[in-house]
């Protein structure tokens, strides 16, 4: 505080307690009713804070506001300490505004306004500074990967305040690490570590490391790797045509997959060398036949090779003869027809068979009760009940 502004403070002082004697002589009235009024601040560091302090009313009484080291920054409108950062908004006998601009970590803490009433009046409000993080950054990676091995990869930054959250992505899915936060200061930094066991569906992944906090609202700071990663190449053989016909066209496509890329590939006939090249043409992984026949029975074989390892796969080529092929359609057309005749022709004869079984069996049950009263089985019961039947006829005729 300088000279001028010291002697400020000193007339204030002495013109507040001469109105505390006005005061007791009931001179001046509602003095003892004003109250400063403030709220606290939050700014990220960098920015730049406004502190405010208001007063209903007032009877030209003069607002000052100190920091935490209670050094005086603004009397009225008096700048009362040399710092090029802190700037008066707005001076009034009901409100002192000042601005901190370019604010650090340091400024942070309680803010004193004091109205100068006798007794003073003082009110505080607080200013939170939000420390930034730093750009995360991913260690541990190996460029190339080998499939199988176990990497960890760690995320590190610095700087924030409170404690950034830091959040692990594969590609676009969330993966969960394992996070570690040390104090340094009033700032704090935070470790995020992820272990992999690395395998070749691994290869080009890109792996994010994202830092949520609150003073990167809007723009979250990420750092991203991708994977390389090497493994043995897997092959595997996929023809053009599901039935080799002779005198067809014919490709075999030898598919393989490996980092490094297998290239070339190398194409064998019964463990020997291709026997026509003429009509078999080998271009990059394809082996064409121009025009199949007989001869070309047998098993081929694509074998590729990185220096991780070596993949192979066989493909047993039959050759068909067409005609073959539409006399056997018919015989099996015809075939098929037989027995679709022989099936619906027992359904049949079961049906009937069942029918017959079962009014067989109504009549002798019938035929059974009918001799049942005097016959000492089943069979004498339905002897009796044909007998009485008979006599039944012969009795009608009698009559008639």
């Amino acid at each position: 505080m300088n000279l001028k502004s010291n002697l400020i403070f000193t007339l204030y002082t002495i013109y507040g307690i001469l109105l505390k004697v006005m005061a007791s002589k009931g001179k001046v009235r509602g003095i003892s009713g004003q109250y400063p009024l403030v709220q606290n601040v939050t700014v990220t560091e960098g920015g730049t804070a406004n502190l405010t302090c208001r007063v209903e009313y007032n009877d030209n009484t003069s607002l000052q506001w100190s920091n935490p080291a209670q050094q005086t920054l603004f009397f009225g409108d008096k700048k009362a300490l040399r710092d090029n950062r802190i700037e008066l908004v707005r001076a009034s006998w009901s409100e002192l505004t000042i601005s901190i601009s370019d604010v650090s970590l340091s400024d942070e803490g309680m803010y004193t306004c004091s109205l100068f009433t006798m007794p003073v009046r003082t009110a505080k409000a607080y200013l939170t500074v939000l420390g930034v993080p730093e750009k995360p950054e991913i260690d541990g990676l190996t460029k190339p990967a080998m499939e199988g091995d176990q990497i960890t990869l760690t995320c590190i930054t610095q700087g924030s305040k409170p404690a950034a959250d830091l959040r692990w992505f594969r590609n676009e899915k969330e993966v969960k690490g394992a996070k570690e936060v040390n104090a340094s200061g009033k700032t704090f930094t935070v470790r995020s570590s992820l272990q992999l066991h690395v395998d070749r569906n691994d290869d080009g992944v890109a792996y994010t490391c994202r830092v949520d906090h609150v003073a990167l609202a809007q723009m979250p700071q990420q750092a991203t790797e991708v994977l390389e990663v090497h493994y043995a190449p897997r092959v595997e053989i996929i023809q053009s045509h599901a039935v080799p016909q002779e005198g067809q066209y014919l490709k075999l496509e030898c598919v393989s997959k490996g980092n490094p890329s297998p290239d070339p590939v190398m194409w064998t006939k019964d463990g020997g060398e291709l026997p026509d090249l003429d009509r078999m043409i080998v271009e990059g992984r394809e082996l064409t036949f121009t025009s199949l026949n007989k001869t070309d029975n047998g098993t081929y074989r694509c074998e590729a090779s990185n220096h991780l390892g070596t993949s192979s796969a066989e493909f047993v080529l039959y050759v068909y003869d067409p005609n073959a092929l539409g006399q056997h359609g018919t015989d099996h057309a015809l075939i098929g027809g037989v027995v679709a005749v022989v099936v619906f022709v027992t359904l049949c004869l079961i049906i009937v068979l069942g029918r017959y079984l079962a009014r067989h069996k109504g009549t002798y049950l019938t035929n059974e009760a009918k001799g049942a009263d005097d016959a000492p089985d089943a069979d004498t019961a339905i002897i009796n009940a044909e007998g009485n039947h008979a006599h039944a006829e012969e009795k009608k005729e009698y009559f008639i």
